[in-house]
Parts: structure tokens; sequence; C-alpha cells
């Protein structure tokens, strides 16, 4: 566990248990101070988390100087992906960063560069559209104060940019289903969804 306690450092052990045996290299989107990222250094032989943010990476490597198999970058996840091999990375991460990037292209590139037979983790949020949205929201509320009471408060660093998700929580749905076959899509209880996607491995006959 983490010495921060946040919504979306509540959610990096969902993102660390499906990470598979075996993973030889790890990539986390939307990286931050690169919490989760050193996290996923004891999963995998290499871990690196990515982040448009010059005062995010600074942050990161700075807590990262012992750990000989992390490595971050500092880049626009458009230009990364752009750069990088197909099937590149065994796993996958990005938590509460998809809303801040392009929702189709940016699960395109994911799957692209993910190794067949590799995994992809999402957690990111949505919009409100329904009167059941609130109704969740309601019901999620006494679960968040117990838990920052119990971490003594929501702890995130300061520089973290915050934005409105524009997706609602069917849209984000329906739009991974149509980019990914087969994706797995779960709501969280804290104002939270998650995605998981296997990459099929290509089966050949003859």
């Amino acid at each position: 566990m983490s010495e921060q306690w946040s919504h979306n450092v509540h959610y990096h052990p969902l993102v660390l248990d499906s990470v598979p045996e075996g993973c030889d290299a790890a990539l986390d989107v939307g990286c931050g101070d690169g919490t989760l990222v050193r996290a996923l250094a004891s999963r995998a032989k290499r871990a690196t988390g990515i982040d448009r943010s010059r005062t995010m990476i600074r942050q990161a490597r700075r807590a990262s100087y012992q750990y000989d198999n992390v490595s971050y970058v500092d880049s626009d996840f458009v230009d990364f992906a752009a750069k990088a091999r197909d099937g590149s990375y065994g796993f996958i991460s990005s938590v509460a960063a998809l809303h801040h990037m392009d929702f189709d292209s940016t699960l395109t590139a994911m799957g692209r560069m993910l190794a067949p037979g590799g995994r992809l983790v999402l957690v990111g949020l949505a919009r409100h559209h329904t009167p059941l949205d609130w109704a969740r929201d309601i019901a999620a509320i006494p679960v968040h104060r117990f838990l920052a009471r119990r971490h003594g408060g929501i702890t995130e660093p300061p520089e973290v940019p915050v934005k409105d998700p524009i997706m609602t929580w069917d849209e984000v749905r329906q739009g991974a289903q149509r980019q990914l076959p087969g994706v797995q899509y779960r709501r969280l209880l804290l104002w939270r969804y998650a995605l998981t996607w296997d990459k099929p491995v290509p089966t050949f006959s003859g």
C-alpha cells in the first residue's frame, strides 16, 4: 500500500493483481508521481511510466532512484505511441488519465502496443447521465468517508491536472466494446470504472 491514499490509489491493487505472470514489460500511462510504476516494478521485469507533465516526471524520477528496472518518459501519449513498436508491452495500465485523452485513438494505440496474450487494465472516470448514476454516488459516500478517515484523508500531488470527464458511463462501456472486442467493463464503487482486456493470441491453421 502506498504512503498516500486517494480514490485512484485505492484501485492500484486491482491493477497490480491483473499483471500476467512472467510479464516482461509494463507501461503505465499518465503515471503522475510514479507510485503505481514503482509497484509494477515488482510484478514485471521492466516498468515504464509516461506522463506529459514534466513536474510529475521529475517527482517520479526522484522517488525511483533506487529502482534499476523503472524508467520514465516525459511525453504526450500520442507522440509516444507513434514511435512505439507493435506488441512492446505485456501489460498496459492507466488510472484516471483516459478522460484527458482521445478515447478511441488511445484505446487503438494501446491495443496495438500490447503483445499478443498481454493485458490492458484501465481505471477511469465518466460523466453522470441518469438517475441511477446519481444514486450510485450517494451509495458511495459512506464508504468514501470511512476510507478517507481510516487513511487520514485524501492525498493528491497539487500539480495533478484536473479535467471533468465528457463521456458518460454508458458511452465508455459501448466505446470500449467497439474498440476492444471482448473487453470487460466494471462499474466500481468510488466513482470509477475498470476496463480489462486480454489481447487475443493469433491462431494459425495449416
